[in-house]
Parts: structure tokens; sequence; C-alpha cells
């Protein structure tokens, strides 16, 4: 059972909500409820109103006269702005619960997504009380140490499609592929390739559904030719990119399902001679800070790291606390960043 962010039931309003209620994001409600100074005034006495007028109640502080509740973050690497925006996320989040977080990158790289043997090990040695699992693929055994040891734990955009009754967050693939997709249909785009994820990854799958549900919506035919696997590699996309080049009819855009990708992308049209976007429109996925940085600036789809990093962290503690949320998978929706990598095509 998938729900959206907004349907999910509480006692009371979380954070989330009151951020939304105030116009401003998670984190800054975060910073008034903690009597953080880093916050112009206007901007504080929004968000203090939006905390009376919902009844918003603030959690006890954390006392430094007991033990620290622990929780793990498992990361497949501590290197990339993913990452990066994902520890934000836990980071702000934990603060608010008073809960310390042990970060680690436990996830194997020769098996990608999957906890080192003997990690879960040291879980009791610890005395962690949950587990945030990013960008992991756990194994039928590593379940059942979870569920034997009565170990919480929540998934952050899960690899695959966890087991029933495990507890994910994740952004809305899909209709960000929809999106995406849109937007260069909307330009006049009609050859419009995609390149991939890997195959197997829950979240590339729904993208390039969504990719081909608006096609298909556009009464466009089905080019088995204009779909690349690029596999989240930004060598791999610059190959594919190049390959869409040779075709005896090459897109006018390309719908890329990672912002890392697109740097390939990009590359490979700029070594072409050809430009972007009035040769090629190229959209993103993420809306990570390289996007922002590309020449020119690439079009992209926002999906919010660091508010599903903060959801996965809430629920958790939820589950620590002896609840279980209700429904199983937590989406929050995605949205496009329209910036200088795209424009109507040239006739």
């Amino acid at each position: 059972m998938v729900r959206t962010a907004s349907a999910s039931a509480t006692a009371g309003p979380t954070l989330a909500v009151v951020a939304r209620e105030a116009g401003v994001s998670v984190p800054t409600a975060s910073k008034v409820v903690n009597g953080r100074e880093d916050v112009a005034p206007e901007t504080r006495r929004r968000v203090t109103e939006a905390l009376d007028r919902l009844g918003y109640v603030r959690r006890p502080r954390f006392d430094a006269t007991k033990p620290p509740r622990l929780v793990d973050l498992v990361v497949h690497s501590l290197e990339s702005s993913w990452s990066g925006a994902v520890l934000h996320g836990v980071e702000e989040a934990a603060h608010d619960a008073g809960l310390d977080v042990v970060v680690s990158a436990a996830l194997s790289r020769t098996r990608v997504g999957r906890p080192q043997r003997g990690w879960l090990d040291k879980l009791t040695v610890r005395g962690s009380a949950g587990v945030l699992f990013n960008l992991a693929e756990l194994t039928a055994s590593q379940f059942a140490w979870l569920e034997q040891h009565r170990t919480p734990f929540v998934m952050i955009d899960p690899v695959v499609e966890p087991p029933a009754g495990v507890v994910s967050v994740g952004a809305a693939n899909w209709q960000g592929g929809v999106t995406a997709t849109e937007h260069l249909l909307a330009l006049g785009h009609e050859r419009i390739a995609v390149i991939a994820g890997p195959r197997r990854k829950l979240c590339s799958s729904a993208r390039v559904s969504g990719y081909r549900s608006a096609l298909a919506a556009a009464g466009l035919p089905h080019r088995p030719e204009y779909v690349r696997n690029g596999g989240f590699d930004e060598a791999v996309a610059h190959r594919r990119m190049s390959e869409l080049l040779d075709l005896p009819a090459p897109p006018t855009a390309v719908f890329v399902c990672s912002d890392r990708m697109a740097l390939g992308v990009h590359q490979a049209v700029l070594e072409r001679g050809l430009s972007i976007p009035y040769d090629v429109s190229v959209v993103g996925f993420d809306d990570l800070p390289e996007s922002r940085w590309t020449t020119p600036a690439l079009t992209t789809v926002r999906q919010p790291l660091a508010e599903m990093a903060a959801t996965a962290l809430r629920l958790l503690v939820r589950m620590m606390d002896g609840e279980h949320p209700d429904g199983e998978r937590t989406e929050l929706s995605t949205r496009l960043v329209e910036r200088a990598s795209t424009a109507p095509p040239r006739r």
C-alpha cells in the first residue's frame, strides 16, 4: 500500500504540515521550534502563528542526564551530494527528536546496496534503537535478523520493492517521469528519448514508466531505439547519448533519469558541436546542486531528498515508541524545476 505524505494520520500536525501552512521549509520550521536565532523575524512570526493555529505539540527536549537514544543511518556513499541531502534531512529531524545518529557507509560496493557481513551484529553492541537504510537492498536473512531482534527500521528509496509490511519513504517517481516528458511535449518535441538507470531499480523503472505513459497520452508511438540504459553512471550516459545522436532520426530532447547522468549527456552533446537546448533539450531528475552548475543550467525534476529523510526519521521514532505507521510506503511529491536546458525544437 502506498500513501502520500499529505494523507498520513497522526495524533497531531507534523512539522511538515506546520511548514507547509507557514510557507517555509521543514528545516526552517524546525529552527523556530528549537529556538534557533538564524531565522528572519517575519518568517519566525509566520511559523509561530502556524504552530499555535494548528496546535502543534513540541516534543520534550533531550534530557542530558539520560543515556542518548541512538539510531543508525546506513548509506551507500558519504561522497555524493545525494547522500549529503539525506544526511541534512536526518540531522534536522533527529535534532528535533533529541536523538543521536550514527552514520556509516556500510553498504557493500561489490554487491550494490547490501549491508556488509557482520554489520548488523554491531547494532546490538551499539545499542541502536532503530535503523534508516538509504538506497539499500536487504537479503531475506537480513530482514529476518531485524525482525528477530525487534529492531525498528525504515527504508529510504529502497532499491527494489521491499517485502510486505516494511515501511519505506520515497518520491513520486512515476509522476516525475510524466511531468518531465509532458514538459518536453508542451515545448513541441515529439522525438523524445529517455536514458534510464538500472532496469531492476524501483525508482528508475517508475520514471521510465511515467515517460512511456506521457508519450502514450500524447498519441506518440513507443520507439524502442529511444530507450537507453545508463546505469545511473555519468560515463555510461555519455556513451548512450552518443548512440542516440548517431541514429538516423536522433531525438530532439532527452529525459535523463538522474542529474549525474545528465552531466555525461551534456558532455556528449557539446562534443558533437551541438547546442543545448536549441539542438537537444535535456531534463534531469533529482535537483542536486550539480544541476545548477552546468552550462546551461539543467531543467530537472526535484525529488525532496531532505524531506524524504526527515519523514523517514519521524516514522522511525514512532516505531521506536511502539507504533506502526499506517500504510507501508510514503511517497513525497516531485516537481519540475525549469532552467535553461530546455527549449522548443528547431524547425
